[in-house]
């Protein structure tokens, strides 16, 4: 069972750098984008921060998707995704799902080089803060659904 221990202890690292840094973008750097940056440059300006963080959070996003898979696995909790009571597993599964192919897959094969050449930079920048906003809310209704289910609530 060491192995679940370890793998427990990397998920919520994982999770904490992963999901703290969705939050940092969203509450921090994205407002601040918005107040030092007129409408038409917001979006470059995103993109110079941005970028630094993409690549961690591709780390910690495949290091939670890893763990949280082999907890499952070697747990044997499959049967889990029959019962509605245990919700927030199909939560942080979908959660993971969104994010993954977001950052491995649409951000890079075709977000970016849409945004690069945007027409509409402010309108896209504002899509994205809302966007940005409405993921944070999901995955905090996920990680406190998924802290307290995995303990008895």
């Amino acid at each position: 069972m060491d192995d679940i221990i370890l793998a427990r202890a990397i998920h919520v690292l994982a999770v904490l750098l992963w999901i703290g840094g969705v939050a940092f973008v969203t509450i921090v750097v994205m407002p601040s984008v918005r107040a030092a940056n007129p409408p038409a440059e917001r979006l470059a300006a995103f993109h110079r921060l941005e970028g630094r963080f993409a690549a961690q959070a591709r780390i910690w996003v495949l290091l939670a998707g890893l763990s949280g898979f082999w907890m499952v696995h070697r747990a044997q909790m499959w049967d889990r995704f029959f019962d509605l009571r245990f919700w927030w597993m199909h939560a942080m599964v979908g959660l993971w799902a969104f994010f993954a192919a977001m950052l491995f897959v649409v951000e890079p094969l075709f977000l970016h080089r849409r945004m690069m050449t945007s027409v509409k930079p402010a309108a896209d920048f504002a899509r994205m803060e809302i966007l940005h906003r409405i993921l944070l809310g999901i995955a905090l209704v996920t990680v406190l659904g998924a802290v307290a289910g995995s303990h008895g609530f």
